[in-house]
């Protein structure tokens, strides 16, 4: 006869019945916040999906939409559209994949979680690192874009050092509230900002149209080319490492996916026309940022506003960066819910700490801008899409019947091996056009100096 206990337990609670595995069950079960307790005086669990689809469209349509265009004059009008009406498709399936897997694993606050519920603590540490470093690699890369605003708002004349030091300053500051719900009003802003500036450089485009501009349909082009080019609309959706964190901060979990659909529409639209527009009266002499293809008052005014973005992005991927460490340190400890001195400067030290390094690795390393291109193939591409086939098949498997139970969903199954799969293919197509771009650069002169103006 059924036992109780186990007729009423939850899809997670049923992974493992056997003795040896209670404290594993225990520790899966229980939520990675415990909101419920009078005494603290910190309360994560306060999102609404509303804010969170604000947070995830900050994140995600940000500085990436301004390379989109570019992909336009390489590969040609149609083959662009139609790859990133399916990244985006796509990206809303493995982000269903991801946020089932949350639901199922409560105890689950990012990646390195996931990894080790799967496959132990090796990859706990691989997928954990993982996050840090792509986090930081990508504030670094808006740090960039942030001192090319700058310097185009100041026609030049500041040494670009100062001014990824002035970006990487505010960064900080927006950094630092310990819960996400005190970001979520920046995060509305942040999504505003990056869509007025689009909407502008559209009329500034509309309205200063580049005479005899050559527009291509399609373009027959090499593997290196075509792929160099899709890897702006690939890791323009690139976004889902952020996805545990937001939903552990959900007051109700479960609307999550309400959040990541709000985020894939407007996204997939609002890329589909900006790169179209842009595309249509620049042609294939775009640029990429494509708002350095307008004339100067139009990029001023678009850089100016994007900036906004730029910043509080920056602010919100490390507070991811630290995020991931500090709930290693302390979860379930006092200090993630009350405001002790080492919890607090703790947390402070982190967010510094990741600010100075995507700093350092901004005005220091001369091939940086390519070495995001490495990190997006090597992490991105596993977080966006490769790893949510394996958290298909990982809960079928465990929660719904074993062997049989994947059996018994062909369909599912296909799907979650194409996901594993494409992540595959784009962490090594994408390394080696990265490194390829590395040797190129460096066969005609294009590697600068480090800490150079």
């Amino acid at each position: 006869m059924r036992s109780e206990t186990n007729a009423n337990s939850s899809p997670a609670e049923k992974l493992s019945v056997s003795p040896s595995n209670q404290s594993t069950r225990s520790s899966e079960c229980r939520d990675v916040f415990d909101d419920n307790v009078a005494s603290h005086k910190i309360h994560y669990k306060t999102l609404s999906w509303q804010f969170v689809a604000c947070l995830m469209v900050s994140e995600i349509v940000s500085n990436g939409i301004l390379s989109l265009p570019s992909a336009l004059a390489v590969v040609g009008i149609l083959p662009a559209i139609i790859l990133i009406i399916f990244l985006g498709a796509f990206g809303l399936f493995t982000a269903k994949l991801l946020i089932d897997f949350k639901l199922n694993h409560p105890n689950v606050h990012n990646m390195g979680d996931a990894g080790f519920l799967m496959w132990g603590g090796f990859a706990r540490e691989l997928l954990s690192v993982g996050t840090i470093i792509f986090a930081i690699s990508a504030t670094g890369s808006l740090l960039l874009t942030g001192q090319q605003a700058l310097s185009t708002l100041s026609d030049y004349r500041v040494c670009s050092i100062y001014l990824v030091i002035i970006c990487g300053v505010v960064t900080f500051a927006i950094s630092l509230p310990r819960t996400l719900n005190r970001l979520t009003w920046l995060a509305f802003l942040s999504g505003f900002a990056i869509t007025l500036s689009g909407v502008l450089a559209m009329i500034g485009a509309s309205l200063n149209p580049v005479p005899g501009r050559v527009l291509n349909l399609t373009v027959t082009t090499n593997f290196y080319e075509a792929f160099l080019a899709i890897t702006n609309p690939v890791f323009a959706y690139a976004g889902h490492f952020i996805f545990f964190i937001l939903i552990s901060e959900m007051e109700k979990p479960r609307d999550a996916m309400k959040a990541a659909c709000c985020l894939q529409g407007f996204a997939t639209t609002f890329y589909v026309v900006f790169s179209v527009v842009m595309y249509a009266f620049i042609g294939n002499s775009i640029r990429s940022p494509a708002l350095l293809s307008l004339p100067p008052v139009w990029a001023k005014v678009t850089f100016g506003i994007a900036l906004v973005n730029f910043l509080i992005t920056g602010g919100i991927l490390i507070h991811t960066a630290a995020k991931t460490i500090f709930i290693r340190l302390f979860r379930h400890t006092h200090h993630i819910y009350s405001h002790t001195i080492l919890g607090w400067t703790t947390w402070c030290i982190l967010c510094f700490t990741a600010v100075v390094i995507a700093v350092l690795f901004s005005i220091a390393i001369p091939i940086f801008s390519y070495l995001i291109g490495i990190s997006a193939s090597l992490f991105a591409a596993w977080y966006t899409y490769g790893l949510a086939g394996f958290f298909w098949i990982h809960d079928t498997y465990h929660l719904k019947g074993g062997m049989a139970a994947i059996r018994k969903r062909t369909w599912g199954f296909a799907l979650a091996a194409l996901t594993i799969l494409t992540g595959a293919f784009i962490c090594v197509a994408g390394t080696y056009v990265s490194i390829k771009l590395i040797a190129d650069a460096y066969a005609v002169g294009l590697v600068g100096k480090p800490f150079a103006c």
